[in-house]
């Protein structure tokens, strides 16, 4: 367990609550990194991911406490599914983390320099079920419905567009399966918000700030309902998000700890 799932949103101490289910039988696939078709890059920030991918991991050091509760509420909300699909997989922090809890696992990046790396921190953990792939976000080259469970971690506040985004996760996405999409959110504290104006001047490529509620908000907009959001505190606090597609017949109840929406 992560010891920093109790924290503090505003004066209040929440606690948070981690679902439990029983670890899946393991598939083996191939840990190789395929290339895809040559795919236009969707936004300007391709440039810089391919410049920092081979010094992402020494960058974020500062968020570690923060990105590790973040990886534990991951893994274990994918636990036990079958097909899971990673978007934006970087260098591999949380592919490590959710491989061991599933059955299959296609981890992607649309940068090759990152794809790259994904693959060593792959083949470095011995991790054989895992498969390492370039795939653009927009147009995922895989079949309607085809994965129970779709992990964007710490993406969603960087895409140009984010309704296409959503789009194309939620086509791929099994009506009964569900979205985790750890993110930064870089309106939640005063000193998160002055923090992403500093890392915008080193020509970080994020899009958009989010604090909780409007992250909540966007999902709606793009056809998810959210069943679970809490805060990881840290610089950047991250709103750990599960949701799965909307549905007229299901209204998906809404787990929420340690929420903070403050500018």
């Amino acid at each position: 367990m992560c010891p920093a799932l109790a924290f503090a949103a505003d004066d209040d101490r929440a606690t948070a609550r981690v679902r439990a289910a029983p670890p899946p039988a393991v598939l083996s696939l191939s840990m190789t990194a395929p290339r895809a078709p040559d795919v236009a890059p969707p936004d300007p920030g391709h440039a810089y991911w391919q410049r920092h991918a081979r010094r992402y991991d020494r960058s974020t050091r500062l968020l570690d406490g923060p990105l590790a509760c973040a990886r534990v509420l991951a893994a274990t909300a994918v636990r036990g599914r079958a097909q899971v699909l990673e978007l934006a997989a970087g260098t591999g922090a949380f592919t490590t983390a959710i491989a061991p809890e599933v059955g299959a696992l296609i981890a992607t990046d649309y940068a090759d320099a990152m794809v790259d790396q994904l693959a060593a921190t792959v083949r470095a953990a011995g991790l054989a079920n895992v498969t390492c792939a370039r795939a653009d976000l927009y147009d995922l080259p895989y079949a309607d419905a085809s994965f129970d469970a779709v992990v964007a971690a710490n993406v969603l506040h960087l895409v140009p567009d984010l309704p296409r985004a959503l789009a194309s996760l939620r086509r791929v996405l099994h009506p009964d399966g569900v979205l985790v999409a750890p993110t930064y959110l870089h309106r939640a504290t005063w000193r998160a918000a002055l923090l992403s104006r500093v890392f915008a001047l080193t020509g970080f490529p994020g899009r958009r700030r989010f604090d909780a509620d409007s992250l909540r908000a966007a999902l709606a907009a793009g056809g998810f309902e959210v069943t679970r959001l809490e805060i990881v505190p840290g610089p950047f606090p991250i709103g750990h998000v599960e949701a799965v597609p909307a549905r007229a017949d299901r209204a998906a109840p809404l787990i929420a700890s340690g929420v903070s929406s403050a500018p």
